[in-house]
């Protein structure tokens, strides 16, 4: 009558993700395509550990979607200037490792492309709007 439990804890954490996402500012929206994109391949991972091709596949693309049509179409290449440029040189590169990564399974390409991404969710979290610097105590 009510699904498995499987189908309904899907479905409860679809509507968190779209609440998440109806309710974000931007800087929150972009922290969130950062970690999905990093999500997607630890996913990956674990199903090339697995040996789970079609997962694999799946997870890689995802990620590949989220850096490409997500992190990299938010850039504003003519207000960023040369960073923004250095920033889509770099998405353009990640998503080349990543579908090396899905042709070779090369889990060190997987690793490179997940710490790029988590430096740069590092430094877009340290940049929050409202956010302060913090200094060492002497």
């Amino acid at each position: 009558m009510f699904g498995s439990f499987p189908n309904r804890a899907a479905a409860y954490a679809q509507i968190g993700v779209e609440t998440g996402v109806s309710t974000a500012d931007p800087h929150k929206l972009i922290l969130m395509l950062f970690d999905g994109a990093l999500l997607s391949i630890g996913t990956a991972s674990v199903a090339m550990e697995n040996h789970e091709i079609a997962a694999k596949g799946q997870a890689i693309s995802k990620a590949i979607e989220i850096i490409v049509n997500g992190l990299k179409a938010s850039l504003d290449l003519n207000a960023g200037g040369e960073l923004a440029a250095r920033l889509s040189a770099l998405y353009d590169y990640m998503s080349e490792r990543l579908v090396y990564a899905n042709l070779h399974n090369s889990r060190p390409a997987l690793d490179e492309v997940h710490g790029l991404l988590e430096s740069l969710r590092e430094a877009w979290a340290g940049i929050a709007p409202g956010a302060t610097a913090t200094t060492a105590a002497a």
